[in-house]
C-alpha cells in the first residue's frame, strides 16, 4: 500500500443513503512493460488479490503454529504485496488467542477449525493488506466471540473486513483520493449469501453508487484437484450447495463491480474478461499453515495483480507464482507452476477469452 488506510465505512446493505532477494529482483526486472504503462497512464491503479490465509492455529494444539512466533510466515512476499495501492486476501478461521466455542460439523472427517492468535494481524500489517474477506466457512469457527474478537483485531490493525450478514457487508477505504469498496460473499451461515444473486447485485450496487473502484470476493466452489475447471453451473461438495460462481461474477460486474477475486477450491482456477473488468475463479492457498492439505495443486497458487483503470476496467496484470510446503509459508516459485496452471486453465474453459499470459507472468489483452 502507498498511503495510510482511512476505514470510512465496515456496514451492511441498509446503511447505505439509498522465494528470495534473487527471485525479488528477478521480478522487478521482468516487469518493465508494467512500470512504462504506470508513466503512460497516471490514472492506472494497481490491486493485488491473494486467496486463503490461515496462519497457523493454536487450537487443538500449539503444536499446529508456524516456528518464530509466526514472524516468518508471509516474510519472503512482503516485498510483492506492499508494491500495489491496495491488497486482498482471504481470511480463514479466527483471530483469537482462546475461548471462544469451537464449531462442531455434521461431517467429522472433513471438520477443520482454525484459531490464530491474534498478535498474527502484526504479518498482514506488515505485509501491506488493506482488504480481509470473512465470508467463508472458517470466519465462525469459534462462533460469536470469535467473530467479534477478529473484527476488534482487524479494526486496530486499520484493515477493512466485509463479508459478514447482516453487520459487515461491505467496507469502503480511501487511497490518494480513490474509494475502494470491497464486498464478500460465500455460501456459509453468517455471511453474504453468493447463492442469493438477487441480493449480490443490490448490494455491489449501492457500493458501486459510492465508491469509484468495487471489489467483490467470492469462497464458492467445490473443492481441491477434480475441481480445477469453472462448470458454469452450481456446484456442490459433500452435499453442499456451494454456488454458480460463474453466474454470480458475471451478475455482480453487471451490477458495477470491477475486479472479481475468487477463492475457496483450495486450487488455482482460470481467469475471465467480462465486460471489460477481470474475474480470477479461484486463487487457491496463500498462506495456509498446518492442517490444510498442500499436495499436488494445492501447493502452488497465484498472487495475482491487476491493474485498472479510472472507471475500473481491466488494463493488464501480473501473476507472480507462489508456493507451500508443510514446514513453511509461500515463497517464490521458479517453476512458475501457477502461472502454467492458470493460463491452462483459461485456455481450456473461457477459449474466447481476451487475455495472454505471457512466460513472465504478465496478463495482457489480446484483440479479437
Amino acid at each position: 500500500m502507498t498511503s495510510t488506510s482511512i476505514i470510512l465505512e465496515n456496514k451492511n446493505l441498509k446503511d447505505f443513503p439509498s522465494g528470495s532477494l534473487f527471485f525479488i529482483l528477478l521480478l522487478i526486472l521482468l516487469s518493465p512493460a508494467l512500470r512504462a504503462q504506470k508513466e503512460v497512464n497516471p490514472t492506472m491503479y494497481s490491486i493485488i488479490g491473494v486467496g486463503d490465509i490461515m496462519m497457523g492455529t493454536n487450537y487443538p494444539s500449539p503444536s499446529y503454529l508456524p516456528p518464530n512466533d509466526g514472524k516468518d510466515i508471509i516474510k519472503e512476499m512482503v516485498p510483492i504485496l506492499k508494491d500495489a495501492d491496495v491488497t486482498f486476501g482471504n481470511l480463514e478461521g479466527a483471530l483469537l488467542n482462546s475461548g471462544g466455542t469451537p464449531k462442531q460439523c455434521k461431517n467429522p472427517d472433513v471438520c477443520y477449525v482454525f484459531r490464530s492468535p491474534e498478535h498474527y494481524v502484526n504479518n498482514l500489517v506488515e505485509a501491506g493488506f488493506d482488504f480481509m474477506s470473512l465470508a467463508n466457512n472458517h470466519s465462525g469457527d469459534f462462533g460469536g466471540t470469535g467473530r467479534s474478537r477478529t473484527k476488534e483485531v482487524l479494526s486496530n490493525a486499520g484493515i477493512g473486513f466485509a463479508g459478514l450478514a447482516s453487520t459487515d457487508e461491505f467496507t469502503i477505504i480511501t487511497r490518494d483520493s480513490i474509494r475502494y469498496g470491497l464486498a464478500a460473499f460465500a455460501p456459509n451461515s453468517g455471511t453474504c449469501d453468493l447463492r442469493n444473486i438477487s441480493y449480490a447485485k443490490q448490494l455491489v450496487s449501492k457500493l458501486a453508487a459510492n465508491c469509484d473502484i468495487v471489489i467483490v470476493s467470492f469462497h464458492g466452489g467445490a473443492e481441491g484437484e477434480k475441481n480445477q475447471h469453472v462448470p458454469k453451473a452450481t456446484e456442490t461438495y459433500y452435499g453442499e450447495n456451494r454456488g454458480d460462481v460463474h453466474a454470480f461474477a458475471h451478475a455482480v460486474i453487471d451490477a458495477g463491480a470491477d475486479v472479481v477475486f475468487g477463492h475457496g477450491p483450495h486450487v488455482p482456477r482460470a481467469m475471465e474478461i467480462y465486460q471489460d473488468r477481470i474475474i480470477a475463479y479461484s486463487l487457491g492457498n496463500f498462506c495456509t499453515y498446518g492442517r490444510f492439505s498442500l499436495s499436488g495443486s494445492a501447493g502452488f497458487a497465484p498472487l495475482l495483480k491487476v491493474y485498472v483503470d479510472a472507471q475500473g476496467a481491466f488494463i493488464q496484470g501480473e501473476i507472480v507464482s507462489i508456493y507451500q510446503m508443510k514446514t513453511h509459508g509461500p515463497k517464490l516459485d521458479s517453476q512458475n507452476r501457477a502461472l502454467k496452471r492458470v493460463a491452462e486453465l483459461t485456455k481450456a474453459d473461457f477459449p474466447d477469452t481476451p487475455l495472454h499470459f505471457s512466460e513472465e507472468g504478465i496478463i495482457t489483452r489480446t484483440t479479437n
